[in-house]
């Protein structure tokens, strides 16, 4: 089957500059939110302490938090786990000056004088220092990846490809973590493992088309740096289309059928596809382009004797008429 056809022609950098605006606004938005509401932050980083119980039947999750109100307790959130007859209490610290042990006997207590079968499946208490490990750490995750992309992909191609795809990388996470600022998603350590796995399906792209660019400077006889970079994404749309449609209907179906448990997971990572396959469309290739990479930079060190790289002429369809 063959979505896309193989010889398509369409001017993606025409729209290069208007791309850039369009990420410049969203970016704006993004950091905006992400100043003023800050991320929302789950239990993994604020620490606090996690109750989860299990019902003969199914319960009305309203029901649920009515009792625990009724008992005293009014900074809480629950939601199923698993199955709907499973449910997960979290409190933050500072709830009550309680252990976990004895908050979790009050939290069953309360739920039983309502509804009698309820039995407690775990207890897990996270400190608010360990929270700030937690985040100290995953800052650093994010960090490391970064460095090491940059390093990978100079050692490569050219630091131009090293500049270029470490920027489409950090406009993916800024874009990615401002929409979750803005939408008040749930931040917590699945969000981190998400936004980690977003940075290797962007740069995964990012790879395929300088590639593709690098190749195409090397083989073809005319054509400018934006014609060729033209020619290359046009030459991967239909492997990144198929990539994109793929994971996302495997996304989707998590998203509706995973349960709360991984919600912010699936929503993080059906952003991240997103705007991973924007990026490599519209954002590496034009870093690259911008920080001035040229056929000069990308031409194999001939040596003496040696014969000439093979080369071809850039198709019609590419070539910009007006120059």
């Amino acid at each position: 089957m063959q979505i896309i056809k193989p010889d398509t022609k369409i001017d993606f950098m025409r729209l290069r500059n208007a791309a850039l605006v369009l990420s410049a606004l969203v970016l704006l938005v993004g950091i905006t939110a992400l100043v003023g509401r800050g991320l929302n932050f789950g239990l993994d980083f604020t620490g606090g302490t996690l109750i989860e119980v299990g019902y003969p039947t199914a319960p009305e999750l309203a029901e649920v938090r009515e009792a625990l109100a009724q008992d005293g307790f009014d900074d809480f959130t629950v939601q199923t786990f698993g199955t709907a007859r499973e449910i997960v209490v979290r409190i933050p610290v500072g709830e009550a000056d309680e252990t976990g042990a004895d908050l979790s006997t009050r939290v069953l207590e309360a739920l039983q004088r309502h509804e009698a079968g309820i039995d407690m499946r775990r207890v897990e208490f996270v400190g608010p220092q360990i929270g700030q490990e937690l985040a100290e750490q995953g800052g650093l995750a994010l960090l490391y990846a970064l460095i090491g992309i940059l390093l990978y992909v100079s050692f490569r191609f050219q630091w131009r490809f090293a500049v270029g795809a470490v920027g489409a990388l950090v406009h993916d996470v800024l874009l990615v973590v401002g929409l979750l600022a803005l939408f008040q998603v749930n931040f917590d350590l699945t969000v981190v493992a998400a936004i980690l796995a977003v940075i290797g399906y962007s740069l995964n792209d990012t790879i395929v088309l300088y590639d593709r660019l690098r190749e195409n400077f090397r083989v073809k006889r005319k054509g400018t740096p934006e014609e060729l970079c033209n020619l290359s994404i046009n030459q991967m749309l239909g492997r990144t289309i198929m990539t994109s449609m793929t994971t996302l209907l495997v996304l989707l179906a998590l998203l509706y059928f995973g349960g709360e448990i991984i919600h912010a997971f699936a929503f993080t990572l059906i952003i991240g596809v997103l705007v991973g396959t924007y990026s490599s469309i519209y954002i590496a290739g034009n870093l690259a382009l911008i920080m001035g990479v040229s056929k000069q930079d990308l031409m194999p060190v001939e040596k003496e004797g040696s014969d000439q790289p093979d080369t071809e002429v850039l198709p019609e369809r590419f070539r910009n008429r007006e120059a």
